[in-house]
């Protein structure tokens, strides 16, 4: 069994946020697999396609990795057949980059994840630009895509549904691909 995480923030205001990127992704592939939800337990909404899980913690970003640590417990899922998938402001809008284990680069959502499952799992991050000063990080990854960034982000979608497949040839495959 594979676990597919997305990173987000519950809520409506939240929605189109670049920081919920994890959640739109994970959202689509949903739809994409035809899964079924068949928990909201687990602090967070647990779909299931076959040998997928989707998960979306609804806990806030900073404390994703409690609701992760009780599915991967409740279904043993090794660390190996988890897969993150959050934004990040060191990439270029739309640029996709493939990644198991390392440092959370000052990601609050993956800090929470490795302090209690450790790092040793996939990711996929996707590019949401970064704001011209560091002071500005909060409220940028707080607000909404503009039209035309969603939409490069979105060019990305169906890499990012053959990619959890395969992620080991994946990320050799789409790895830094920009819309």
């Amino acid at each position: 069994m594979k676990l597919i995480v997305g990173l987000g923030n519950p809520g409506r205001e939240y929605q189109n946020n670049r920081h919920n990127i994890g959640f739109l992704i994970v959202d689509y592939l949903i739809d994409e697999f035809n899964s079924s939800k068949i928990s909201s337990k687990f602090k967070g909404e647990l779909y299931k396609a076959g040998e997928y899980l989707f998960f979306k913690p609804m806990t806030f970003m900073n404390l994703s990795g409690e609701s992760v640590r009780l599915v991967k417990d409740f279904y043993k899922i090794d660390n190996e057949n988890i897969i993150m998938i959050h934004d990040d402001i060191d990439l270029a809008i739309g640029a996709l980059k493939f990644k198991k284990g390392g440092s959370n680069g000052g990601h609050n959502g993956l800090k929470s994840v490795d302090k209690l499952i450790g790092n040793d799992y996939w990711r996929i991050r996707i590019g949401v630009g970064r704001p011209e000063r560091k002071e500005q990080v909060v409220n940028y990854v707080l607000s909404d895509f503009k039209d035309n960034e969603f939409l490069c982000i979105k060019n990305n979608f169906e890499n990012i549904k053959k990619s959890i497949t395969d992620i080991k040839t994946a990320s050799s495959k789409f790895s830094k691909k920009k819309c």
